[in-house]
């Protein structure tokens, strides 16, 4: 080390200068992009080599690629890569050709942003809202929206993808990296001086003839005049009604004449007006009286009804649910066509909103109360099933335009109406009785087993505990069915009012067919509920013979397994 000891000697001199040269070309420092040179290859892997680093850098050949850097995996080849650590856990050096990249890019679009000028592009693919644009030059991928991709809407951009093109840069997000492109500022610059000519033409108060609908944003609808240039006509400006869009109103290619309302010779933007070409209709809307029929023109047809104008700039919605007074989900497109002139009532005004309601149905005569006069409640008529669904019937009677609706439990007395609904189909033939009509609400109910004979009829003349003989028709685990002899109507008795013992409540006593006594435990025909019990038959005869017989050994013959013993518990008393 003795050539430190005299820093006047050239030979120390010399080496202090090639020493802080040599520092002073490898600074190195975490985040920043150095040039790494390539010292070896393999099948899977690329080592660099950087000066001032105490290990090689490792790339992955696939990435090198899908960066499209594959030509310059070669030996001596220099390759720009970010420093992200220095050394990490494994004592390695971490760095990314990928991240450099997109760097490098980011401060080239940064640069063209700031000077405003052009960047070459191409159009990959197609998102949410617009396109993805890859920066030829670097990489970099940039948003186009939509509304930038052309000064005219397209319906195809096929031709337009992965071809080299220019692109204005119009915002850049710095903290989130984000840059959006436009390729409808080149094209409308070149046009800028042209379109500019053309606007000196027009001034506010001129009026456009037959300009042409050439399509419709959330905010108006753009017309092209002459071929030559496209205008707008806000949404507020459309009509003196409200309009939710420009397509309730106008169809594409349609031809309007417009109004000019302003100018912008900056902006080089002109726009109109169709509404000012006429009257503000509401400042004599008083002139309209409700509940009267006026006739209206069918201008717009649409899924849910139509529009209609009253008059010039007086639009206003038929709803569909105001077509027709019997049919269901009616289209309006069935029954009108452009230009038709229709009888309407309005049913509503309301110049604060600027609205005006309108109904054609009410210029018809309401089927409802005609059949209300023709068949009032209790007429038995015959009648056609014309639909039919899960659980009821719906029939027309006569010749009026109205469905009558037969559900399924008033088909039958019986307790099987989803089973006898099975038995009927489309066009069947089926009397029926007016049950009630609700003209307000639309509705008509009808019945069919109000046309036969009740058989609970069979027990008018009789009364809660009187016997009656029935026959058994079929057994289960739940109880008995029976049906009363003369009476066309079957009934249960349940397992717990076959007997007063339980052990002789199975029903298994019973094979079906035999004829046996019960006596009636409820009845309330009004809600037709009938009650039948062999159990207080038992309990009915037992307090009898209890009253008859007064001895011990009375009764032992009679099937009650506890009459011996309740004839004890009464000599007692």
């Amino acid at each position: 080390m003795e050539i430190y000891k005299d820093l006047s000697n050239p030979a120390s001199k010399e080496f202090e200068k090639l020493l802080n040269s040599k520092l002073s070309r490898t600074q190195i420092e975490e985040g920043k992009i150095i040039e790494g040179k390539i010292n070896k290859i393999t099948d899977k892997f690329v080592f660099l080599f950087v000066e001032g680093l105490k290990s090689e850098p490792v790339l992955d050949i696939n990435e090198l690629k899908s960066m499209g850097l594959g030509d310059k995996i070669k030996l001596g080849e220099t390759i720009a890569v970010l420093l992200e650590k220095i050394e990490d856990k494994n004592g390695e050096v971490l760095v990314s050709a990928n991240k450099a990249q997109k760097i490098k890019g980011w401060d080239k679009l940064v640069e063209a942003y700031e000077k405003n000028e052009p960047i070459m592009g191409k159009i990959t693919s197609k998102c949410k809202g617009g396109c993805i644009v890859e920066h030829i030059e670097t990489g970099s991928l940039m948003f186009l929206p939509g509304s930038q991709i052309s000064d005219k809407p397209l319906k195809d951009i096929s031709h337009l993808m992965n071809e080299p093109q220019k692109f204005a840069l119009i915002k850049l997000d710095r903290v989130r990296g984000n840059a959006c492109v436009s390729r409808r500022e080149i094209i409308s610059s070149f046009k800028k001086e042209d379109k500019a000519k053309i606007i000196e033409k027009y001034k506010v108060g001129d009026i456009i003839k037959g300009a042409e609908v050439k399509g419709y944003s959330t905010f108006g609808c753009f017309f092209n005049v002459n071929g030559e240039l496209d205008v707008l006509v806000h949404l507020q400006e459309i009509s003196y009604s409200r309009v939710n869009h420009p397509d309730e109103v106008f169809n594409i290619g349609e031809k309007h004449d417009l109004k000019v309302i302003s100018v912008d010779k900056e902006k080089l933007q002109v726009g109109c007006s169709v509404k000012q070409l006429s009257p503000d209709p509401f400042e004599h809307i008083e002139n309209y009286e409700l509940k009267k029929i006026y006739k209206v023109k069918v201008v717009k047809i649409m899924d849910f009804g139509a529009f209609c104008e009253l008059e010039p700039g007086l639009t206003t919605l038929l709803h569909s649910s105001e077509l027709s007074w019997n049919k269901k989900n009616i289209s309006a497109k069935k029954m009108f066509k452009i230009n038709d002139i229709i009888d309407c009532v309005i049913t509503e005004i309301d110049k604060e909103k600027r609205r005006v309601a309108i109904s054609h149905r009410l210029t018809l005569d309401n089927p409802f109360e005609l059949f209300e006069k023709k068949f009032p409640v209790g007429t038995i008529v015959d009648s056609e099933v014309v639909n039919k669904n899960e659980y009821s019937l719906f029939v027309k009677i006569g010749d009026i335009e109205v469905d009558a609706f037969l559900h399924c439990n008033d088909l039958t007395y019986s307790n099987n109406g989803e089973q006898e609904l099975n038995n009927y189909k489309k066009g069947d033939k089926i009397k029926v009785k007016v049950l009630e009509i609700k003209v307000s609400d639309q509705k008509i109910r009808v019945g069919h087993r109000q046309t036969q004979k009740d058989p609970l009829d069979w027990f008018k003349d009789k009364s809660v505990n009187q016997t009656i003989t029935v026959k058994i028709i079929s057994t289960d685990a739940k109880g008995l069915i029976v049906r009363p002899e003369g009476c066309e109507i079957d009934f249960p008795i349940k397992k717990s009012n076959i007997a007063i013992n339980s052990a002789d409540t199975r029903t298994s006593r019973f094979t079906g067919g035999e004829r046996i006594d019960c006596a009636i435990a409820d009845l309330d025909l009004d809600k037709r509920k009938v009650v039948l019990s062999i159990k207080l038959l038992e309990e009915i005869e037992k307090k009898e013979a209890l009253e008859k017989y007064g001895a011990e050994g009375s009764g032992k013959n009679l099937p009650f397994s506890s009459l011996s013993e309740d004839l004890k518990k009464k000599d007692k008393k």
